[in-house]
């Protein structure tokens, strides 16, 4: 037997929270401890749960005074005491055998440092069909990341990235390696693409990843406080998510593989983030918007390998240092 914390970062949206609360309550297998990230002006979540009572969960709320994710979940991190470490969004309702899965997993499997599952997107109360696929969660050779896992069939299989909406992490896993999610990831909110810094290093370290459709949660997709609206192109959201991506994929990638992802990512790139190929595909249906999701992705992509670089200068000054 293991012991699961739920952790569910949370800002300004608690009728969303108190959906995804209610879900938790009716789980086959209870938490063990459900923490719940606040911000300190968040003054809705906190008036919500000095009226509310979500009996009988064993909820603990953790203050943050950061804004986004990364600071929520890492001030999460330093608080869980469980064994197993399972992350949703305040606007996702877990279906009821989502922790009794999850665990199973981490009980069959001591190599296995992560698991995650599908979620089921719902937009103004109707499921979305975005069309089934095997192909999930890949980091493809050259640096291509394919998501899919709101859109994943099949039977479990090994992946290489998980989603945050819907993952898992072995405790110990992630303590042995000392590591935390990424406070280099730009943005003030949803930081595009944070997790994937913590599940490839993971995989760097050993641990396998596992992702299982049947392990399901219903995504609402809410409203953003921040620069990423969902719907419609903000340069800065754009510019933070393409950034993220580029030094996370700089790090794990090998030097020679390197150099591939960045030629693939300029001249090609993907729909989200243009390259010039892309660019060209869209001209004749977008014109200028295009253009300018090009040049915002281009923007995204050296600002990441700046602070790659930067990085890299900072690491060897230490080492210098220390000898």
């Amino acid at each position: 037997m293991m012991t699961i914390t739920a952790i569910i970062p949370t800002y300004r949206r608690p009728k969303d929270l108190t959906r995804c609360l209610e879900a938790l309550k009716q789980q086959t297998r209870p938490a063990d401890e459900v923490l719940v990230t606040v911000r300190d002006i968040d003054n809705d979540t906190w008036a919500l749960f000095k009226e509310s009572n979500f009996h009988p969960l064993p909820i603990r709320t953790v203050t943050v005074t950061l804004s986004g994710v990364v600071a929520a979940l890492n001030a999460a991190l330093d608080a869980a005491k469980g064994d197993i470490i399972t992350v949703t969004d305040d606007d996702a309702a877990p279906h009821p055998d989502w922790l009794e899965r999850i665990e199973t997993y981490y009980l069959s499997d001591d190599h296995l440092g992560g698991v995650g599952g599908r979620d089921w997107v719902y937009w103004q109360g109707k499921l979305l069909d975005h069309g089934d696929t095997e192909l999930v969660g890949q980091l493809q050779w050259f640096g291509r990341v394919i998501g899919n896992h709101h859109r994943g069939v099949g039977t479990a299989r090994e992946v290489d990235i998980l989603k945050g909406v819907n993952m898992s992490f072995r405790r110990s896993a992630i303590a042995i390696a000392q590591l935390r999610f990424d406070e280099r990831m730009l943005g003030t909110g949803a930081q595009v693409n944070f997790e994937m810094a913590l599940c490839l290093a993971l995989k760097r370290n050993g641990w396998k990843l596992v992702f299982d459709p049947a392990i399901a949660v219903d995504h609402y997709p809410a409203q953003r406080f921040d620069e990423d609206k969902r719907d419609r192109l903000n340069e800065v959201a754009l510019v933070n998510a393409v950034h993220n991506e580029t030094l996370v994929l700089l790090e794990h990638l090998p030097p020679e593989r390197r150099a591939v992802f960045m030629a693939w990512a300029i001249l090609v790139g993907t729909q989200e983030s243009l390259g010039f190929v892309q660019c060209l595909r869209f001209l004749p249906k977008e014109g200028k918007l295009a253009v300018r999701k090009w040049l915002t992705s281009l923007r995204g992509r050296w600002l990441g390998l700046q602070t790659w670089q930067q990085c890299l200068r900072e690491a060897s000054k230490k080492e210098i240092t220390s000898k």
